[in-house]
């Protein structure tokens, strides 16, 4: 197995953990798990924000950095690398604005919880885009929580309680 992938076992195992301890909560309708998918989700979204990082020095014994918007293979298959950036750093705008309107609206704090669905939808898609855009296999938890997200909304498993009638 890839080095790179075993480093991201224990990330994988705490995202787990949280995920149970949220889930937990939630179903026994505990404010404390509304405010922590509130905060979850933000939070996913602003660790897109680490794409305008610029990219650290790269080290011996580390992996490289994996948020880069000049490493993407639409500019190794011959793309202009500029435009390339340019809708990477729009996919990323939208996917921290959309994350953070869908934690507001699973609060219900100034958004609509009607447009909890429609919100973690549509930042999980915009988020898969620009992930799968500047592909490093060290963003695979941040694809997996997309796709935890889109399960959760597809399969009405979960919803804000005005979102879910």
């Amino acid at each position: 197995m890839d080095k790179t992938l075993v480093s991201l076992i224990p990330l994988a195992i705490g995202l787990i953990v949280v995920g149970v301890v949220i889930s937990s909560l939630l179903r026994s309708n505990n404010d404390l798990g509304l405010w922590l998918l509130a905060g979850f989700l933000v939070s996913h979204g602003l660790i897109h924000l680490l794409f305008f990082v610029p990219v650290p020095a790269a080290s011996a014994t580390g992996p490289a950095w994996p948020f880069d918007l000049g490493q993407s293979w639409l500019v190794h298959a011959g793309l202009d690398a500029t435009a390339v950036r340019a809708v990477g750093a729009v996919l990323v705008v939208a996917v921290v604005a959309c994350f953070a309107l869908a934690g507001l609206a699973t609060a219900s704090v100034v958004v609509p919880t009607d447009w909890w669905r429609a919100l973690v939808a549509v930042s999980a898609i915009v988020s898969v885009l620009a992930l799968a855009l500047f592909f490093d296999p060290q963003l695979l938890l941040g694809l997996g929580i997309d796709g935890v997200l889109l399960y959760v909304v597809a399969s009405a498993a979960w919803a804000p309680a005005a979102a879910a009638s």
